[in-house]
């Protein structure tokens, strides 16, 4: 993070390119414009938003967020030997439903039966 102990546009503008690239969408107009849709702005802007030039407001925060399907909290909680690491992984849908079940289970003892049938399937000790 930077020294202000604030986020700065130009780390979250890495965060939005560096998902951008995970999820394969290039700096092509086209790919660009399809991430400028889900979020309500034009290309242009999110290409302002990743370069460091523009500043999001709370609203397209969330709105980018939620379409590189990240939470929220990634942007801020970012550092600075974290910044544009490739090797983050983020959850994918089925993972998210497995925990998603998990959370709903009732009582400790299904969720260790879980976890045992989870490992077994896995054959990790």
């Amino acid at each position: 993070m930077s020294k202000t102990n604030f986020v700065t546009t130009r780390e979250i503008g890495a965060i939005i390119r560096s998902r951008r690239k995970e999820l394969g969408l290039s700096q092509e107009r086209s790919c660009v414009r399809y991430l400028s849709e889900k979020v309500g702005v034009s290309y242009q802007q999110i290409q302002r938003y990743e370069n460091g030039g523009s500043m999001l407001n709370v609203e397209n925060v969330q709105r980018v967020a939620k379409a590189l399907d990240i939470p929220v909290t990634l942007f801020f909680s970012c550092t600075d030997s974290a910044q544009g690491d490739e090797s983050v992984q983020y959850p994918s849908p089925d993972e998210k439903t497995l925990l998603r079940y998990y959370r709903e289970l009732d009582g400790e003892t299904d969720k260790r039966l879980a976890i045992r049938v989870i490992r077994r399937f896995a054959k990790k000790p």
